[in-house]
């Protein structure tokens, strides 16, 4: 049924499953556990051969139902859901890589992702090499016989770079790794990694599959098989695992999921062309502008630019935070995907943790501000942000 039915269709029908109430709008599933007719189906679901919901640590009808509706939209054949974003890329490296392996990370991840790679992984004797996103010919020199996986962001956060998902996929595939793409800031309503040859795609579903910053969550989407198997074995016995709670906001989440990406990107692409031309922004970072130096590539693997605009403001510092601070519409915090406006810092906020030499091979400047653009009016936005470039 996903393949014969629209992206819109897919946000609202995908992963319904009713109950023996028949209940229109998807129940929630509060339940730790799950009751059995008798001994042998308990074994049965205990055991795997079973296809009894057994325990919510890692089955549970209400996360069902929001990874069948994730998997539809990503046009995935199996969807993993976990507790958060970062627990998501955490289960999948986990699953794939061993010690002595070697990964390819892009230098333009979200920083918790480097940190990860480059400190927590390192212990276990993962290796990782981390290379600009945007130049193939650098993914090329830094694989080895290996490399088991190559991880990127695209578009980045907060920079907008942006990968060739088909050129590393045939990178990967003939140097037998796996390609993952964190998918975080177009969603699937803007672009299907996939498609283009991603191996899995990886989402924090606490940004705009929730759409409204209430709770957090996390997904890995891919081929049925022993990657995906492995992963709710590592749920059953690790234990990142989504609530269910959480997972019945965010599915219901990505029934608007469509409206707001096309929404929000309309926004920022305005707002971006508007800031773009005042003379206190040094640079402006979107994909959907003209001058953005992937905009061709962009325009071939993207719908549209997306929510989040970034750009230098001249002065540094001092002249960042003041924007920040005379904002009085927009929230200050470090999180986006909602439809209420957020501004940071990144430097010193969501890559604040980073050494100022990663900092600077990211392109994450002390002047740089992060703008995740959300439904208000366009209008009240530019005011709101003229009072501290004023």
């Amino acid at each position: 049924m996903a393949k014969e039915r629209e992206l819109s269709t897919l946000g609202v029908r995908a992963g319904t499953r009713r109950s023996d109430f028949h209940e229109h709008s998807e129940a929630l599933f509060l339940t730790s556990s799950f009751v059995f007719e008798n001994a042998a189906a308990a074994a049965a679901g205990f055991g795997g051969t079973g296809d009894e919901f057994v325990y919510s640590r890692y089955t549970n009808p209400t996360v069902a139902m929001m990874q069948e509706r994730l998997a539809a939209l990503e046009g995935a054949q199996a969807c993993v859901a976990t507790a958060s974003g970062m627990s998501a890329i955490l289960a999948l490296s986990m699953v794939i890589l061993k010690a002595g392996d070697h990964v390819v990370c892009s230098n333009a991840v979200f920083g918790a992702t480097v940190q990860l790679y480059a400190t927590l992984l390192s212990k276990f004797g993962v290796e990782t090499t981390f290379v600009p996103p945007s130049k193939p010919d650098a993914w090329q020199r830094a694989l080895r016989p290996g490399t088991r996986l190559l991880f990127l962001e695209t578009p980045s956060n907060p920079l907008g770079e942006v990968a060739d998902i088909a050129a590393l996929s045939a990178l990967a595939k003939k140097a037998g790794a796996a390609l993952a793409v964190d998918n975080v800031l177009c969603t699937p309503v803007l672009q299907r990694p996939i498609a283009l040859g991603a191996d899995f795609v990886v989402h924090s579903a606490t940004k705009h599959l929730d759409g409204q910053g209430r709770v957090l969550g996390g997904a890995v989407c891919g081929a049925k098989g022993a990657v995906m198997d492995g992963l709710v074995g590592f749920l059953r016995t690790a234990g990142p695992t989504i609530s269910p709670f959480n997972a019945w906001v965010i599915h219901r989440g990505m029934e608007t999921l469509e409206l707001r990406m096309l929404a929000q990107s309309e926004r920022a692409l305005a707002l971006a062309r508007w800031l773009e031309k005042h003379p206190k922004v040094e640079r402006v970072y979107y994909t959907g502008l003209e001058s953005h130096p992937q905009y061709a590539l962009a325009q071939k693997q993207q719908r549209a630019g997306g929510a989040v605009v970034s750009f230098d403001v001249r002065g540094g510092k001092d002249a960042a935070w003041k924007v920040i601070d005379s904002t009085k519409l927009v929230s200050i915090t470090g999180n986006l995907g909602d439809v209420r406006t957020t501004i940071t810092h990144p430097a010193t906020t969501t890559h604040g943790r980073l050494t100022p030499e990663a900092r600077a091979a990211a392109g994450i400047k002390d002047g740089l501000i992060r703008l995740a653009v959300g439904l208000e009016a366009l209008e009240d936005l530019k005011a709101d942000l003229q009072r501290g470039l004023g």
